[in-house]
């Protein structure tokens, strides 16, 4: 009986434990972040890309050196280049307009969530998870930062300047939704669709303005949908030296300095390599653009498909990672430290394993000529990822067994414990097995009949 309750104890402090961490994991989930910073000098404009850039350092959060740049002109690529995206505008007059609008409104209450820390709060940003994989740049992300400044931020490693890159912005400006007690910001998850809105919002020290109502949408496909329903003024009005205006996407990667530059060991870099602007003028009351994501290298799961596919161009192969890439892309520091430059350079056949002589040579006694399946594969691509095959689970199942094995015996002793102390209760007249013992013990001792 010892043993089961220490057992017993056990189990329930790993129950408890498992517990813990999935409330410390919900907790994370809300973890609001300041979105303050000097925003003088980052890229705003096309022109920042015939401009040199200028390193601004902020702070990471585990306290080393960070800072956000954007790639050198030979790398960099180029704005609005439809190479990730393709969009398009609707006016007030296109149907497709109210087509794609979410009426937050319509949905039921317990679909929509008013975030009570954001719609109480200036520059402020809070982590919200994703029911579902979102594809951002070929990159699929379950968590997103939403901001009261009108924009989401997509990157993995937060810092003070969220609005630098890294971001879908439908429209980033100096919002206080904390002004009035109607501006919110809610949203709304249904598994398939995810929705943000800056509801009745209006910029800070210019409320008489009038508020803004704008959404962003994000589809499990990758579709992303910015809608515009009440503007009270021209955006290229709404500049401001205390919060850039942006509206568009961008994306970056983290890289660290070369190993020479010792004064720069502790710093990392957050490169931009990508950035959609839109054109601002055509953002009005009752508008919308949609975006389409396009065919990516990283979305390629075998080096035939990597080399050949016509969707995309670019692309190489890394057999050591596994993964194809054109080595602009968020793993880019991974590319470089697994040597996936050179590895590129090489072709699918230098990656097939090549059989010992005598292997061979059996291989082609017992199988003299190609069988049907086999020459009908002849020639086509290799769709499979080389590491989609299901993996095998014998070790899995035999610890499975064992531990069912003692719990079964352990549930065993207990019943069988239990149903003795019942017995013994229930049955007074039966002797316990210790009197029996020793009244055995008693009758098996010499008697004597007189004095000794």
């Amino acid at each position: 009986m010892g043993l089961c309750a220490v057992l017993l104890m056990c189990l329930s402090q790993a129950e408890l434990g498992r517990v813990w961490a999935y409330e410390h994991e919900d907790a994370l989930s809300e973890t609001v972040l300041q979105t303050d910073g000097d925003f003088d000098g980052f890229p705003r404009t096309r022109r920042d890309q015939h401009s040199p850039h200028q390193h601004r350092e902020v702070r990471h959060t585990e306290g080393r050196g960070l800072d956000i740049t954007t790639l050198p002109d030979n790398m960099t690529r180029i704005v609005d280049s439809q190479r990730y995206y393709k969009w398009q505008s609707f006016g007030p007059a296109d149907r497709r307009t109210e087509e794609l609008w979410v009426n937050l409104n319509n949905l039921h209450k317990s679909q929509v969530q008013i975030h009570g820390i954001l719609s109480n709060a200036h520059r402020q940003a809070a982590r919200v998870a994703l029911s579902f994989d979102f594809p951002f740049y070929g990159h699929h992300l379950r968590q997103i930062i939403i901001a009261t400044g009108g924009f989401i931020f997509m990157g993995d490693i937060t810092h003070r300047m969220l609005t630098a890159t890294q971001y879908i912005a439908p429209l980033m400006a100096n919002f206080d939704p904390s002004y009035a007690k109607n501006s919110t910001v809610r949203y709304s998850d249904n598994g398939n669709v995810f929705v943000v809105q800056w509801d009745s919002v209006s910029l800070k020290d210019r409320e008489a303005e009038g508020p803004f109502t704008f959404q962003a949408v994000l589809n499990k496909n990758g579709t992303i949908v910015f809608n515009y329903r009440d503007i009270p003024i021209p955006v290229e009005k709404m500049n401001s030296t205390e919060h850039p205006v942006k509206v568009g996407l961008s994306d970056a990667f983290m890289a660290l300095p070369p190993p020479l530059q010792v004064s720069e060991a502790q710093r990392r870099t957050i490169y931009e390599y990508h950035r959609v602007e839109m054109n601002i003028t055509k953002i009005v009351g009752r508008s919308a653009f949609e975006f389409t994501p396009l065919p990516t290298c990283l979305q390629h799961t075998s080096c035939d498909l990597c080399i050949t596919s016509n969707m995309t161009t670019g692309c190489g192969w890394c057999n050591t990672l596994q993964r194809c890439s054109d080595g602009i892309d968020r793993h880019r520091q991974e590319w470089l430290d697994y040597n996936c430059p050179e590895e590129a350079k090489g072709s699918c056949e230098d990656y097939i394993p090549v059989l010992p002589e005598g292997s061979m040579s059996s291989y082609n006694q017992s199988s003299p000529g190609p069988t049907t399946s086999s020459a009908e594969m002849e020639g086509q691509p290799v769709t499979r990822d080389l590491q989609s095959s299901p993996p095998h689970h014998t070790g899995i199942t035999e610890n499975t067994a064992i531990i069912a094995g003692v719990v079964a015996a352990l549930v065993v002793l207990v019943v069988l414990t239990l149903l003795a102390v019942y017995y013994i209760n229930t049955h007074p007249t039966v002797a316990p097995p210790f009197y029996l013992m020793q009244v055995r013990t008693t009758n098996d001792a010499p008697i004597t009949t007189g004095p000794p």
